[in-house]
């Protein structure tokens, strides 16, 4: 969600049918259990419907992830993003809006298909959306989130900033930080109260270094930059600017350079594959955002790849990263479980090797001798030489897994 005009207060939409469901006991459940030991995987509304989403989109995308194989893949979530908040009623309960009338049953209906139900909110009065948020009902939204069933939690700054740091006016910088970090920390401890297990999505688009404090909230991803879009220079920037922050990765707490948009825009095949094979390098959160139901076999081809997908849920945990580049070419490795290793290349120039190809250094990366590995989009086997020319079609990528390097 962008922070910009839709920070403007829109016309709320009454809500309907909002029949009342048991809440849980304030502090009366066990420990939720750990989550995200894996980067989470499903499809987010946001990036195809934006404001329009509505409950019948949710349980289309719900049988869709199903019928396309893609739950069978891994994508699990089946995320609402902005706009599907209503009003609160006289005790401050947050009621949904005329386009999701039973936010339990539509949980239920999620649930049927062996799925889980992601929800979003702000720590500030309103959504990016100018919808109502959390500040001051964060006990008692997590509440609410645990009774319908809800499984994960995108959690976007958006307003705090106008109307929180306005009134309390911190003295510098550090007690800005320190006011963000306690709003986080707050709808953190809620949840953890609330007795369900619930992926804790911060959206704060990286700053304030939010990788160094985001698991002491209670973080299981935090986003790293400002919003994607689904073209090359956006892909491509944000990329870079995951470099150097692997170690700040790992089960349960991950870098999330937001959403995917393979599907979307005017994205080459070369561009999607590159997208989705750097994101499953970079261990980021799968979240697909596309048109299910018009996806075409190649975009369902790149996004059920298995092999590629397994680089991403590898249960070592361990982030890519930058080994080298060369001109326009970037080297990137990734560490695997089982001492494996995964070596992407990527071209981000604008035309093919013909003249001028590119040369792998294998010493560079850390080997020696011939490396036997599998091309994961190709599926062939491929050996890897110091030295050897590699030619690769401008803004794809090379990605090759080795299961025992020398």
């Amino acid at each position: 969600m962008r922070v910009s005009s839709l920070l403007l207060a829109c016309v709320l939409i009454p809500g309907s049918a909002w029949g009342q469901h048991p809440r849980p006991v304030l502090g009366s459940a066990a420990p939720p259990a750990q989550v995200a030991l894996t980067p989470p995987m499903g499809w987010n509304s946001w990036n195809f419907f934006a404001r329009r989403v509505t409950d019948q989109d949710i349980r289309n995308a719900a049988d869709q992830l199903v019928s396309t194989g893609m739950k069978d893949a891994g994508y699990v979530y089946v995320n609402i993003d902005d706009t599907w908040e209503g009003e609160r009623d006289a005790g401050g309960e947050l009621h949904p809006n005329a386009k999701f009338p039973d936010m339990k049953a539509l949980a239920d209906y999620v649930h049927s298909k062996g799925l889980k139900l992601g929800i979003y909110s702000s720590p500030g009065p309103r959504t990016c959306a100018g919808y109502a948020a959390s500040l001051g009902h964060e006990v008692q939204d997590a509440q609410l989130y645990a009774s319908w069933g809800i499984d994960y939690l995108k959690y976007d700054l958006c307003s705090y900033r106008e109307a929180v740091m306005a009134a309390e006016a911190p003295a510098d910088k550090a007690a800005e930080m320190r006011l963000m970090i306690a709003a986080y920390d707050k709808m953190d401890k809620a949840l953890k109260a609330a007795g369900r297990p619930i992926v804790y999505s911060l959206c704060q688009y990286g700053w304030d270094a939010v990788w160094e404090w985001g698991p002491k909230v209670g973080a299981n991803l935090w986003r790293t930059t400002g919003d994607i879009k689904p073209n090359w220079q956006s892909i491509y920037s944000i990329l870079n600017q995951q470099a150097g922050l692997a170690r700040y990765a790992g089960p349960g707490h991950w870098n999330d350079p937001d959403m995917l948009e393979v599907g979307n825009g005017n994205l080459t095949l070369a561009e999607n594959r590159t997208h989705f094979s750097m994101w499953a390098m970079l261990a980021a959160p799968l979240l697909a955002g596309n048109d299910l139901p018009n996806m075409t076999p190649e975009i369902r081809a790149i996004l059920t790849n298995r092999d590629v997908i397994a680089i991403d849920q590898d249960r070592l945990g361990r982030q890519a990263t930058r080994a080298y580049s060369d001109g326009e070419v970037d080297v990137w490795t990734r560490h695997l479980s089982g001492r494996a290793m995964a070596i992407a290349v990527v071209n981000a120039g604008p035309d093919r090797f013909s003249t001028h190809p590119f040369h792998l250094n294998l010493d560079s990366l850390g080997l020696k001798g011939p490396q036997k590995g599998k091309n994961l989009w190709t599926g062939d086997e491929v050996t890897l030489s110091n030295g050897m020319p590699v030619e690769i079609a401008s803004h794809d990528v090379l990605l090759v897994r080795i299961p025992s390097p020398r």
